[in-house]
């Protein structure tokens, strides 16, 4: 059953070399172009040539004709490998009816075909046609009593709760309602529509005709949690981790759960046993490694870890966490090996951990003659090794020479954003300003709606005084993206401000104060609202400014503002 829900969900088979190998037989024959002439399945055609027809009609997008093609000689074939080709080309155009066409002559063809009848189950509940997603399920049921239905809903469950009701009414009603996998069915879209008590009845009653099924323990277990309670869940976990002392996703699960309910301690006890039974459970020791080191128990945790360096699924984590464990250790030469090691997903992560380590030892030159190592290395990775390397060198005082890296960066990769807006942070806005105005317009030549892009062109361009309406609709621009973002925000109040529209000022900084609590911003707020001449409420702000901010010399300059006339000409 599994195999055939993977089908569905899977992605296209595609036999190119069979293609291939036809191609010279056809040649002769049919010119095939993506604009040109449209051939149809026919009784009197080759299906294996109309089939390649139908490829080649997918390669050139011309989807139309591929579906045709396939639609028909499904129907009219008893193949089941035309007929799954054919359904998944439907599926994947999302033309619905067309498989369902297809599921339907599938089933009627081959009534006892099990796989078949899951799809057309599949199917119809994807269209919505839940009486007949209702009788294929008691027809599977019929010849199989123990089929696991509850896959069929993946990625496909109503999304509105008038679909779910009527697919929740059209199950209830069914001949085969009780039938346990209809039950988890049902107890499924109940839990969706948050009848979480409805649903731990129905997963029970399923749970007394099946009472070893994993997913029928599991959810169950789920629908505790969902409801708050503790206590049962621990209950139900332990009471099924004992009675199914050899199921292991079973006794994972609940190690899990005492994880997240930070009982870490008990959590390891439990896994030594599960790592006793079955030594080479992969999980079980990356749990085991990683509860380890969240307990401190630092040499335990390498023992789990070590088991893994080969594993396929778990070698990258292996290593980036043993590098982690040995950083807690302060074995700073074994983390940074480790971290060496770590590819794939946890690549940076691992390479800013590994610099860290280089800055605590003050060996940042290492670290840059490692980066540049890296480059080679690692050329897909080089747009964050070039950045890396910047910032260690303005991290050491030597802007200059991180301009020039970002600038041999830039030619190497001159469509990449993040090298520009990483050489746009380092240019000064008055001594670069050409240069700086040209990185900012190809940045939003790559990216136009970028928030942080037009952020920071429109606040340059504020800096500088210059071009500010041009500045206020890039700003105005990335606040449609972005509306919660106090940055944005504070550029537009700023560049209000220099327009002398401070009563859009002082309501545009007055929600990103509100966001951020940024002395900066609340300094620049009361001086809007100043200018206004709303007193009172710039007198609120700024108490609340000395209030959390009591010794920032800034506020010196807006107590200032309120002195006497007299006072302040002497």
């Amino acid at each position: 059953m599994r195999q055939t829900n993977g089908r569905i969900n899977g992605t296209t088979i595609r036999q190119y070399s069979t293609t291939f190998l036809l191609v010279g037989s056809m040649a002769s024959s049919a010119h095939i172009r993506a604009s040109g002439e449209i051939y149809h399945a026919n009784s009197n055609t080759d299906a294996i040539k109309q089939s390649m027809i139908a490829e080649f009609a997918l390669a050139y997008r011309d989807t139309a004709t591929a579906l045709h093609n396939y639609t028909v000689l499904a129907i009219r074939s008893s193949s089941t490998a035309v007929k799954q080709r054919a359904l998944n080309v439907a599926i994947e155009q999302n033309d619905l009816r067309s498989a369902l066409d297809i599921a339907t002559h599938w089933v009627v063809q081959e009534p006892e075909d099990v796989p078949a009848k899951f799809y057309l189950a599949h199917i119809a509940l994807k269209s919505h046609e839940y009486e007949l997603a209702a009788e294929t399920l008691d027809s599977i049921l019929t010849i199989d009593p123990n089929a696991d239905l509850e896959k069929i809903l993946a990625g496909i469950s109503p999304d509105s709760e008038e679909d779910r009701q009527n697919l929740l009414n059209t199950l209830r009603t069914s001949k085969e309602k009780d039938n346990p996998s209809v039950l988890i069915l049902i107890a499924g879209l109940e839990a969706q529509n948050d009848e979480i008590e409805q649903a731990l009845k129905t997963v029970n009653k399923a749970l007394r005709k099946r009472p070893k099924v994993t997913g029928f323990i599991l959810m169950k277990a789920n629908l505790l949690t969902a409801l708050g309670d503790q206590e049962a869940t621990l209950k139900w976990y332990e009471q099924s981790s004992k009675k199914h002392k050899y199921n292991l996703d079973v006794r994972l699960a609940e190690v899990r759960y005492l994880i997240k309910i930070n009982q870490s301690e008990l959590a390891l006890t439990k896994l030594e046993k599960i790592i006793k039974n079955w030594p080479d459970a992969e999980e079980a020791l990356f749990i085991a490694g990683l509860t380890s080191i969240d307990l401190k128990h630092y040499d335990q945790a390498e023992q789990y870890l070590v088991e893994l360096r080969y594993s396929a699924q778990y070698q990258n984590d292996a290593y980036f966490y043993l590098a982690v464990n040995a950083e807690r250790k302060q074995h700073y030469e074994t983390a940074k090996a480790y971290y060496r090691l770590v590819d794939g997903n946890l690549y940076t992560v691992s390479r800013r951990n590994l610099i860290s380590i280089y800055d605590k030892q003050g060996q940042l030159n290492d670290a840059l003659r490692f980066l540049t190592q890296e480059r080679v290395n690692y050329p897909q990775h080089a747009s964050f090794l070039y950045q890396a390397q910047a910032e260690i060198l303005r991290k050491m005082g030597n802007k200059k020479a991180a301009l020039r890296l970002l600038t041999e960066a830039v030619k190497n990769l001159p469509d990449d954003p993040e090298i520009l807006y990483s050489e746009v942070l380092l240019l000064d806005p008055f001594q670069d300003r050409d240069q700086l105005d040209k990185a900012l317009k190809q940045l939003l030549l790559l990216e136009p709606n970028s928030p942080a892009y037009l952020n920071a062109y429109a606040y340059t361009l504020a800096l500088q005084n210059r071009r500010l309406d041009e500045a206020r609709t890039y700003a105005e621009h990335a606040l449609e993206y972005a509306p919660e973002q106090a940055s944005i925000l504070d550029t537009l109040g700023y560049i209000t401000f220099l327009q002398n529209d401070f009563e859009t000022s002082s309501q545009v900084l007055a929600k990103a104060y509100t966001l951020s609590h940024s002395i900066n911003i609340g300094v620049r707020y009361a001086k809007s609202l100043y200018m206004q001449g709303a007193l009172t409420q710039f007198n609120d702000v700024l108490q609340q400014l000395k209030q959390n901010h009591p010794k920032d010399p800034q506020l010196d300059q807006l107590d200032s503002l309120l002195l006497p006339q007299h006072l302040k000409k002497s």
